[in-house]
This record gives structure tokens, sequence and C-alpha cells, in this order.
């Protein structure tokens, strides 16, 4: 074959958009090289100069005859990305030189070459750097381009996603150091993908946060590393410490009507959540449950704003009793939905808006509500009591919640002592701050505050030990049930709470009272207020203000 013949079907090769046949490349390579006597010719990559000078470079060779020679032929080019590609061709020592038309037609064939090794080694690292992190790990991306071409070509079916996290991984670091942190998660992963090979492979999400895909005949084996699994940190002393993880696990059905990756992810995503919140279970399986739950909190998320704007949350009132005269003294502001023509009970939609901040805005369209009611009882001439509003934990987060509550409260000319704010007990120092902050802020302003839910929590005394609250609100669970004796731990528990309520300058009531033998318990202990279906559920506002008018129950 001719020099244009050959060179032509070596374009032809280098330039095929489907996978190049190298052995095609390699006997078009020795043609062109018989025609010019070349014994050799090689062209050497490398990632940086640094790697240039330390020789840490790959070689590939074209062709090569295997006897001696020297080089003949050189040149270098360096990409805008700083890598470098080298091409040498060698001759025997006594070989003629080519003529000035022979070295121009070697030199077109090495660069042309170089230029594709240099061409298909930066494509192979931009993957490289796209699916691998900075530790060595593959990644997210590396995950979904996975399981798109596992599912596009029909293999997975019958496959197991997980997502799972280190539990306790940073109590892990201050532990062992950091380095050897990194060895434990190093070889943690390690027994995993010693368990789903040569298939599966583990990916990180970020941090301790990682990816998993096996067969689901390999699930056991990684369940039980995920259970539990003792890991070496210390390759000398093969010292090692117990590893275990939370994690959402998805069966991907073997008929999968596959769509994206996508999918996918949010499915496990959505059964690692629930294992990170649960105190129960550590691995959790993504189920059909699961997932009409999560289209429910969606809906929720989604009709909520224009729910408030249309305002379909309703202020139901439950009355607070004083239990010596059967006389209102108050009421708690609860929140019922109207939509749709049926009232949505609040466990179908508050702890859903309590998983952002949407909480926050449904407290404040509550307490505006209140305020409004209030002030037009006052007007009308109504003898008004004081009505308790709850706020949620997250308004912690908020700088400002002191002066918006008071300017809602002034917006509406509401004297200040028939309004209570409720809140419950934090769950970090910062927000134990916080609270206390906002407690005396509202004591300073003349609002009554009032601790919701005492005694269910962990830090409850120091909460009345060091914030300044009016009222005390006993949990139901503390209330002496109709079967407990006087000794139970019931009833002498909720004696000493309210002795202690009592010795504090603390209003003491009593939540979810509905028995006559509960109202004895209450008298007996000095309990003065009583809150509960014993009297009343709690009541629209038309309903509400009936009770206002007359008082006594």
């Amino acid at each position: 074959m001719t020099y244009y013949t050959l060179l032509e079907a070596l374009l032809s090769l280098l330039n095929s958009k489907s996978e190049p046949e190298l052995d095609k490349i390699n006997s078009v390579l020795s043609q062109i090289c018989g025609l010019f006597h070349i014994e050799k010719a090689e062209i050497c990559f490398y990632q940086t100069p640094t790697h240039e000078k330390l020789k840490r470079g790959t070689t590939f060779i074209g062709y090569s005859s295997g006897v001696p020679c020297v080089v003949r032929m050189e040149d270098r080019i360096v990409t805008p990305t700083m890598m470098i590609g080298i091409y040498r061709v060698y001759q025997r020592a006594e070989a003629e030189s080519w003529s000035p038309e022979d070295a121009e037609r070697v030199r077109r064939v090495a660069e042309m070459m170089l230029t594709y090794v240099v061409r298909r080694r930066t494509n192979a690292m931009v993957e490289v750097l796209a699916f691998i992190d900075d530790d060595g790990y593959h990644n997210s991306r590396y995950f979904t381009s996975q399981i798109e071409q596992l599912g596009h070509s029909g293999r997975l079916g019958g496959m197991a996603a997980v997502r799972f996290n280190l539990k306790h991984f940073s109590l892990i670091n201050q532990q062992v150091g950091r380095a050897a942190g990194d060895m434990v998660m190093r070889n943690y992963c390690a027994k995993l993908e010693d368990a789903i090979r040569p298939d599966g492979f583990v990916c990180r999400q970020e941090s301790d946060d990682f990816l998993l895909l096996c067969h689901s005949e390999q699930l056991q084996d990684v369940i039980h590393i995920l259970s539990g699994a003792p890991v070496v940190y210390d390759s000398n002393s093969q010292a090692v410490i117990m590893v275990s993880a939370s994690a959402g696990i998805l069966v991907i059905p073997e008929m999968i009507e596959f769509t994206d990756a996508w999918e996918i992810m949010d499915k496990v995503s959505s059964a690692y959540q629930d294992a990170r919140k649960s105190r129960m279970e550590d691995i959790v399986f993504c189920s059909e449950n699961m997932l009409l739950e999560r289209e429910h909190v969606m809906r929720i998320q989604q009709l909520f704003p224009l729910a408030l704007e249309r305002e379909e949350f309703l202020v139901y009132y439950q009355p607070k009793i004083d239990v010596y005269g059967n006389v209102l003294t108050g009421a708690e502001a609860l929140c019922r939905w109207f939509h749709d023509g049926r009232i949505i009970p609040p466990a179908e939609f508050i702890p859903i808006l309590e998983q952002n901040l949407d909480i926050c805005e449904l407290d404040f369209y509550m307490l505006k509500h209140v305020c409004r009611d209030i002030r037009r009882w006052l007007d009308e001439g109504k003898q008004a009591v004081r009505i308790s509003v709850n706020l949620s934990r997250r308004h912690m987060l908020d700088g400002g919640l002191l002066d918006r509550i008071i300017h809602i409260v002034d917006e509406y000319q509401v004297p200040h002592q028939y309004i209570e704010i409720e809140l419950t007990e934090t769950t970090t120092d910062v927000e134990f701050r916080d609270l206390k902050r906002v407690v005396n802020g509202l004591q300073d302003a003349g609002i009554y505050t009032s601790v919701d839910d005492f005694g269910i929590g962990y830090s409850s005394l120091n909460l009345i030990r060091e914030i300044p609250w009016n009222v005390l609100k006993v949990d139901k669970n503390f209330l002496p049930g109709n079967n407990d004796s006087e000794n139970s731990r019931n009833s002498v528990m909720f004696k000493y709470v309210v002795a202690m309520a009592h010795e504090l300058g603390l209003e003491c009531v009593a939540e979810g009272v509905e028995t006559q033998e509960q109202i004895a318990v209450l008298k007996q202990h000095r309990c003065h207020i009583a809150q509960g279906f014993y009297f009343d559920k709690p009541l629209p506002v038309a309903e509400f203000e009936k009770r206002l008018t007359h008082k006594v129950y």
C-alpha cells in the first residue's frame, strides 16, 4: 500500500466516532514504519511538567521491531492545561537519512499520533476529575452515571441502592486522630467493596455520607457490615474500632420501568432521611408507604403558601378552667386547616411545616389572628381572657423574634397581659441562650410566657431553674390515671411538680384532663387550672365566644 493510502486509512481510524480499534491502528502504523525503515515509534505522556521532570508518565509503543536503534526524530507539545506529550521515532544507527519529503511525511504521522494520544489521555483525565473526588473516592456523579448506564441497558433490575452515613464519625476522628480516621473510612469502604464484588461499587456523596450499588443477593452481607464491623485503624498494631452506619435501602424491582437516575436517588434518599431521624431503626427500607408519605409531604408544602394567603387556617380555642370555681380563665389557640370542605388535623400538617421555616409563618399568622380576635372582643365590650399562642422551636433561629412578637401585639393594640407565648424546651446550648433572651424580653414587655409539655424532655429542671417563666404546663403524661394509687410513680411525680411550681411562683396548668378523678387529684394538690376534654375540646371562634360570655361551666 502507498503512503497516501495508509495515511487515509490511519486518519479514518483516528477520527472514528466509535471506539477506535487499536489492533487496526497498530497494523497501519507498522506498515508506515516499514515504508520509512522505522524500527520503533513511541509517545510519552505526562500530566504536569513536574511529572515530566520526575519521569512519572506513561509511554505508548506504537511499533517496535525489537532491534537496536537510535532516536531520529523527536518533538514535544504542551496543552493549555499543562499536560505534556512527546513523540520519538527511532531508526538503526547505520540507516540512511530521510529525504526532506520523507522526513515531513514521518513528522506528519508522528504528530497525528501524538495529538490522538494526548486527546485521549486528556479526555480520560477529565473523566477522572468528573467522577473522582479529591480524596480518591468515586463521587455521586459517578453513581448517577452508572445508574443511567445500567438502567438504559436493562441491567438495573434486581440490584439494590444504598445511601449510608457513618455514625458518630466526628467522635471516631477525635478518638483515633484524623489520619487514622481517614484510614478507618477507607478500610470500612473496602470491606463493603469486598462484599459487593465484582459489579458493585461504593461512592462518596460528601464527608462521611456514601452511596452504594450491589446485587440484591449481596444485601445481607452489606447490612451486616452497616450494622457494625471492626475496622483496622493502625496497620502496625492492627488496632481496631467498631464502625456502623445509618442507611436507607431501595431494592430495585426486576421489571423496573427506568426513567432516570434521580428517581432512584430520591427514593433511596427518602429512606436514608428516615433512618437518620429514627431513634429506633438505623437501617430503613424504602417502601410504598414511604413514597406515599413523601408525596404527601410535598403536596402539603406546595399547598401551604396559597392556603396561608386564602386564610384557610382557622384559630380554635381550647378553654382553660379554674377547677375550684369552674370558671373560664384563659384559652390556648390551636390551629385547624379547613381545605376542600374538610378539616385537616394538625398531625397531618404541623410536623411537615416544622421541617422548614413554614411553621414560623404559620405561628405569626396565628398570633395575628388571636390579636385580631382579642381586639374585637374588647371593642365589643366582652371581658377578654389571656390567650396562649404556641411558637415552634424553629423560631430560635430568628434574631428578630422578640421585636416581631411585640410589633404584632402592638399593631392590634392588644394590652400585653392578654397574650401568653408558649414555648417548648430547646435541644442545643445556642438555642437555650436564645430562648432565655426571648423569655426575658417578653417578661420585660409584660407578655406572659409558659413552658409547654413540661416533663417530657431531658432538661426540664434546668429549663425552669434558669428561665423566668410565668406558667408551667404539665404534660398529660404526668397526670395520674384512674387506676393510679396515691403512691404510684405518676401520682408522686405530679404531686411534686405542682408543689415545685408553687414554690417557684409559677402558675400551673394541667393538660389533657379528661376525668372527674383527675379533677379531684388537681384539687388535692392545688393545681388550679385544667385544660382538656373534661371541660371542652378546642372550639371554633363563635363557640368559644359563647363560653367567653358566660364564663362559668
